[in-house]
């Protein structure tokens, strides 16, 4: 997995670049002193995973996730518990308390890659997804799914018959999905585009099931759809 470390403290982040480099499946991108100066690095290198400090005085971690749209996964590196809750509502990957200690660290990344792998394309047509759910992989025809929610470290994917809940970050499943046919309406959902039977300015409503779309969606949902 390529990472890139974000943190103003350059002891803090060298002691993350150690925990990378001790880590076999991990890749090290860049190390950045602010969130601003990453960006550039995000749009080109296209990292898997943001090892992010919460704490920095030009713009906090979660300001920074606040700003994408997609996102890669993230772990959020902080010296205070009180952020804990607000960062799983981002569907952060996981939450590690300073001074980083490489068994804690460890446990995070694993995470990570878990969820990398959780989604398997697996046909050349595309159309097709292996999805993990116990000890098994299960075949979806992504013609049948028409919403994926995320629930803290998993997502639902809603099918015409059944939902599976599934160890994974939307940011993973979004990666899978074809764009022309699949939309992120709100960051806890997207859907199927041609499964939509009414839309208003701030609901979306699919089957029984009545999806809100954020404001700084709108327009993009707006967009994609084919409206007379």
């Amino acid at each position: 997995m390529k990472c890139i470390i974000i943190d103003d403290n350059e002891v803090a982040r060298a002691a993350v670049k150690h925990c990378v480099e001790k880590t076999p499946f991990l890749t090290l991108s860049g190390t950045y002193s602010n969130p601003i100066e990453a960006l550039d690095a995000i749009k080109h290198e296209k990292p898997d995973l943001l090892l992010l400090d919460v704490e920095m005085p030009e713009m906090s971690g979660i300001d920074f996730i606040k700003t994408f749209h997609d996102i890669p996964q993230v772990i959020l590196i902080t010296s205070k518990k009180d952020y804990a809750s607000e960062a799983f509502d981002f569907n952060v990957t996981d939450y590690i308390l300073k001074p980083v200690e490489y068994p804690r660290f460890l446990k995070a990344v694993t995470k990570a890659k878990e969820m990398q792998e959780s989604f398997k394309k697996e046909t050349p047509d595309g159309n097709e997804l292996f999805i993990k759910v116990t000890n098994k992989y299960v075949h979806l025809n992504m013609n049948n799914i028409y919403v994926v929610e995320a629930l803290a470290d998993y997502v639902n994917i809603y099918t015409d018959s059944q939902r599976y809940t599934v160890l994974s970050t939307m940011k993973a499943i979004e990666d899978k999905l074809p764009r022309k046919d699949f939309i992120r309406v709100h960051r806890s959902f997207i859907v199927r585009m041609d499964k939509i039977r009414e839309i208003d300015d701030s609901t979306i409503v699919i089957g029984d099931k009545h999806i809100p779309i954020s404001r700084n969606m709108k327009e993009a949902v707006m967009n994609a759809l084919n409206k007379l």
